[in-house]
């Protein structure tokens, strides 16, 4: 409506689908992580998907330093470039993503099966027509729980089980930004 661009942060949701209709192909653009911690990781590295193919040209001299032609770059980039090891390791991760993604269901079920109905703690249901990737297993820790989400972080840890807080801290909170956008 008002002509702007719309850019989704797709970093966690690989394999995730709405009403059928993959994620990668909503707004404009979405960008989506590789990274080791992701359903579908090459190591390192990531996609953008497009829906305007102008972008493809820009796009490609943004991730190879801005180069176009042989001697001039007219763009700022960076190297952004997929090493031959990560593509590599992706097609191979690429073969197992959906069992992976099964995997992952299974796990989260079990969770459920145990969590559902404990006073205090809030489990996060899909939305309707969402295809998800289960890469994340968000609860809620409301007053009437017992313990604090810290307190349940430490114990579980205490038992050699880790869990954390996403997304935490704010990028904003680091020392780096503290109080330069105020």
């Amino acid at each position: 409506r008002h002509g702007l661009t719309v850019i989704y942060d797709a970093a966690h949701a690989f394999g995730v689908t709405k009403d059928g209709v993959p994620i990668g192909t909503f707004g404009d653009a979405s960008m989506f992580s590789f990274h080791a911690t992701k359903v579908f990781n090459t190591i390192e590295g990531g996609a953008v998907c497009f829906s305007d193919d102008g972008l493809r040209d820009k796009l490609q001299r943004l991730k190879n330093f801005g180069i176009c032609g042989s001697e001039d770059a007219e763009l700022v980039g960076g190297n952004a470039k997929m090493n031959e090891f990560c593509a590599a390791m992706g097609l191979c991760n690429l073969r197992h993503v959906d069992d992976e993604i099964a995997a992952r269901a299974r796990v989260e079920e079990r969770y459920r099966i145990h969590l559902v109905g404990v006073k205090g703690l809030t489990l996060i249901d899909h939305q309707l027509g969402v295809r998800c990737n289960h890469a994340y297993f968000p609860v809620f820790f409301e007053d009437d729980f017992g313990a604090t989400r810290d307190e349940v972080l430490d114990a579980l840890a205490a038992e050699g089980l880790y869990g954390r807080r996403y997304f935490y801290p704010l990028v904003s909170d680091f020392t780096c930004y503290r109080g330069r956008f105020n």
